[in-house]
């Protein structure tokens, strides 16, 4: 669709380089004439508001041999063309982010092009053939298929599992199932009562027990003397690689501990290990698992 270079210099009103970004926009139209654009109010993350042009469209991106359309949404800042664009996928129902280097678990599209922007070396064209050339690298979607919502509902039941104490033993179908990993955060009583109630209930083809502690002691020490079969002591949470459920056992109340002490080591805790965890496996769901008494506390935290 041809853009209106009058009614885009109207949008433009408030832009203090108003006649620089039509110039570029309508070049961006030339090369891509899918995109369509439109004034709509963007929330930065101090949650201040802007009313800001934008457009969206799809890049083609050819990955593997096949061409995918990349649903992309590039908001254009009032102070363009000297500050760069602020860049999104805008993913689809059916769509699911693939998170990597160059993209977050929002959509937030991030490039060395964007980071070294420099007017008027850089320009949103150069910006968008970047963008097609690192997501051929890494492709930054993937569609969800019907076999892939049965394994979201079958991970859901899964979990039930776990949490419920519903056992499948006896399952007819279980031996065709995938393999099912479990790896349990902590050393701990917790964390040893949380290992034997999966062996027990029969849910895990393996069980990795992370121990972070001085030493071997206790409960850990009893599960490495009795070997236990399918069960894995690791003080490397590369161990829990490829696991489908991580569960992390809260740190309980110490003599000398007060609640909010308590709190601050399981957030502590968490900022170091999920980003690690979703390293290792990044499809699993965490869980976490916590003693009566610090119930507030996991609260509070969580």
């Amino acid at each position: 669709m041809e853009l209106d270079r009058e009614s885009l210099r109207r949008q433009l009103g408030k832009y203090k380089f108003r006649d620089l970004t039509v110039e570029e926009l309508m070049k961006v139209n030339m090369s891509y004439p899918n995109f369509k654009f439109s004034m709509d109010t963007y929330v930065f993350k101090d949650n201040s508001q802007k009313e800001l042009l934008n457009f969206t469209g799809t890049i083609p991106v050819n990955y593997q041999g096949n061409t995918y359309n990349i649903p992309i949404r590039l908001w254009i800042l009032d102070s363009h063309p000297f500050a760069p664009p602020i860049c999104f996928l805008k993913p689809t129902p059916n769509m699911e982010i693939s998170v990597g280097k160059h993209v977050d678990a929002q959509g937030r599209i991030y490039l060395p092009y964007l980071q070294n922007w420099s007017h008027p070396k850089s320009v949103i064209t150069g910006l968008i053939r970047e963008m097609i050339i690192k997501f051929q690298e890494e492709l930054p979607l993937f569609s969800l298929s019907s076999s892939d919502e049965a394994q979201q509902g079958e991970l859901l039941a899964y979990i039930s599992k776990i949490t419920q104490g519903i056992s499948d033993m006896n399952s007819k179908h279980q031996e065709n199932q995938r393999v099912n990993k479990v790896t349990v955060v902590g050393g701990g009583e917790l964390g040893i009562a949380c290992v034997l109630a999966i062996l027990a209930k029969g849910i895990a083809d393996k069980v990795v027990l992370i121990d972070f502690s001085e030493g071997t002691k206790g409960g850990t020490m009893d599960m490495d003397i009795f070997e236990l079969q399918n069960v894995e002591i690791s003080k490397d949470l590369a161990a829990s690689w490829n696991s489908r459920v991580v569960i992390f056992t809260i740190n309980s109340l110490g003599n000398s501990q007060t609640y909010l002490d308590v709190v601050q080591s399981n957030v502590d805790m968490f900022r170091e290990l999920v980003p690690a965890v979703g390293h290792y496996s990044p499809q699993s769901v965490i869980l976490v698992a916590s003693q009566p008494e610090v119930h507030r506390s996991t609260e509070i935290c969580l």
